[in-house]
């Protein structure tokens, strides 16, 4: 079975009605058992701060669906440690013909020493570094 790495925007279009990506997400979503999807705290950072201004129940929601994930043992959340912080930081320095986030840096990283080909995202830049982005 294919792992795939699980992207922001993933979770964002899972949880908030209003993304333009629910019914994708969700579909996909079934395609995947929940031991094939790995993420980052970084990523889950970045879910957390999308909905920290867009009132109190879909920050709540944001915050049990975090805790449910890493309550969730089949999930692989990658740790953000100070060596792949500065593995990113050097990538974000040196991709300097990108518009790519320091967190994408970081995905792209994960998903590289995982050896990871597909991403749930419909961000582009998973795209310009070479992955498959599902929900394109």
């Amino acid at each position: 079975m294919e792992r795939v790495f699980a992207d922001t925007g993933y979770g964002i279009a899972l949880l908030n009605p209003r993304d333009d990506l629910p019914g994708k997400a969700s579909a996909t979503s079934r395609s995947y058992s929940p031991h094939q999807i790995v993420t980052s705290e970084m990523v889950l950072t970045e879910f957390l701060n999308g909905f920290s201004d867009r009132g109190l129940r879909l920050r709540q929601a944001a915050a049990r669906a975090v805790g449910s994930l890493r309550d969730t043992s089949e999930i692989v959340i990658v740790p953000q440690t100070s060596q792949l912080f500065e593995k990113a930081l050097k990538r974000y320095r040196d991709m300097t013909d990108k518009s790519w986030s320091l967190t994408d840096c970081a995905s792209f990283l994960i998903m590289e020493e995982k050896r990871l080909t597909a991403a749930l995202t419909h961000d582009r830049h998973f795209a310009q570094a070479g992955f498959q982005t599902l929900l394109r």
